[in-house]
This record gives C-alpha cells, structure tokens and sequence, in this order.
C-alpha cells in the first residue's frame, strides 16, 4: 500500500451550507426573520438566565438542604434504645435512624409521632413540644 493509496472509511462530511442559490432560496430553510434567520446567531442557554438572577455572594446555596436538620420519631427511639440510655446525634448516626454526613455536625430533630415508655436522656438535638412531653412523661429529660 503506497501512501497515496490511503483512502478513509467513511468520507468528510461538510457543514451545510445555506442561502447560496440553488433550490433553497429566498429564507434558505430557516423560516422567516428573527435571530434565527440571522447568520452566526447564537441563543443563550435557559441555565444562564437562572444563574444572573442568584445572589452574588460567597458560599452562596441554591437550597438550605445542607442545613435541613435530620428527623427521628419517637417511635424509632423506643426501638432503637434500653432504658436508660443516652440519645446523641452520633449514636442515632451509629444505629442507622439518621444518615450521617461525613465531617459535618449532625443537626438532629426529634419529633412526637409513636409511643415511649423508656427513660431516656436525649442531648445535642432540638426536640418538638409533642416529642419533648413524651420524653418527660416516660421520665426522661431533654438537654439541648
């Protein structure tokens, strides 16, 4: 094989070209006016509009999801700890009731749904007014 004998698989495709004659005349398949018609126009993407209207600060979040405080049930409490226990944000984290993120301090809610019958100390989290009731009422006490 020489190498002027080398030919390509599949041939160059060239860019079309319009409104240069020929049976697409007049708009040249590109309708009528507008900045579409245009030559070298160029259509801003939808996600930049969206981005200038965003505060221009340091740090800045689109959601607060990363300040949402994990919830834990009451229900799940009397299940997951003895009487007696202590309940921290890191052993909810340990025993799998909250999704813990890695190198971040937990902010932990407990809420009022289900029963309690167990004394337990609960510290480090914020508590709900029904679940904060349900805690005392079973003898226990809420540290926050």
């Amino acid at each position: 094989m020489q190498l002027h004998e080398l030919k390509r698989d599949t041939p160059n495709k060239k860019e079309k070209r319009v409104g240069r004659g020929g049976k697409r005349g007049k708009t040249s398949g590109r309708g009528t006016k507008g900045q579409k018609a245009r030559a070298g126009h160029r259509i801003l993407p939808a996600i930049r509009e969206i981005l200038k209207k965003l505060p221009k600060r340091r740090g800045y979040k689109l959601t607060s999801i990363q300040d949402a405080a994990l919830v834990v049930n009451v229900r799940a409490l009397e299940q997951a700890f003895a009487a007696g226990d202590t309940v921290t944000p890191a052993l909810l984290a340990e025993r799998k009731l909250i999704r813990g993120r890695q190198g971040s301090k937990l902010p932990v809610k407990v809420l009022g749904t289900g029963e309690l019958t167990k004394k337990l100390t609960v510290t480090g989290c914020t508590v709900s007014a029904a679940a904060r009731t349900k805690i005392e009422a079973a003898g226990g006490s809420v540290q926050e």
